[in-house]
């Protein structure tokens, strides 16, 4: 479990499967700068909680939950590549909750996690045209060292991978 000023960061349960459909897996809006689909429907949001539990095992995955209340927003999480390098798997919350300086609280956190686990660099990427990621990317002082070309499988959008570097 990670602690931030409005937030915590910890596994999921499945009885988080409602406030998570209902926060983020519902709303469409949530997935335009994601490779993921949306989960249109209670059963598949439910499905989607299991498959959610499974992955997190083991790795430094988590659900973001309001300090407040308790109730599940968002899901984030790092993962080691080589040497002592690593990355951010995504930072997603509701849209409901953009705007509240919750992303600069949760990538605050990743890169202390990082850090605890032995992380001398820390890697973020951004979709080109996701005007928010990069600023929260500038704000933490990361430089971008790439730039990729991808096109999205489910429905074949192509976009921009911007890809950005922090010394720890």
């Amino acid at each position: 479990m990670i602690e931030t000023k409005d937030l915590i960061l910890d596994k999921a349960k499945y009885d988080d499967w409602l406030p998570m459909y209902k926060n983020l897996w519902s709303r469409t809006e949530s997935f335009q700068y994601m490779v993921i689909e949306n989960s249109p429907g209670e059963r598949e949001a439910r499905s989607r909680m299991e498959r959610t539990i499974a992955f997190q095992q083991g790795r430094e995955s988590y659900l973001v939950y309001l300090r407040s209340g308790g109730e599940a927003i968002g899901f984030t999480g790092i993962a080691p590549l080589e040497d002592d390098t690593w990355e951010e798997t995504g930072i997603a919350i509701g849209p409901d909750f953009w705007g509240r300086g919750y992303g600069w609280q949760i990538l605050q956190a990743l890169i202390s996690r990082a850090k605890e686990l032995g992380a001398k660099e820390f890697l973020y990427s951004s979709w080109e045209e996701n005007l928010a990621s990069r600023a929260l990317a500038a704000k933490a002082g990361f430089r971008q060292y790439a730039e990729e070309r991808h096109v999205r499988e489910h429905d074949g959008r192509e976009y921009t991978l911007l890809k950005y570097r922090l010394l720890c």
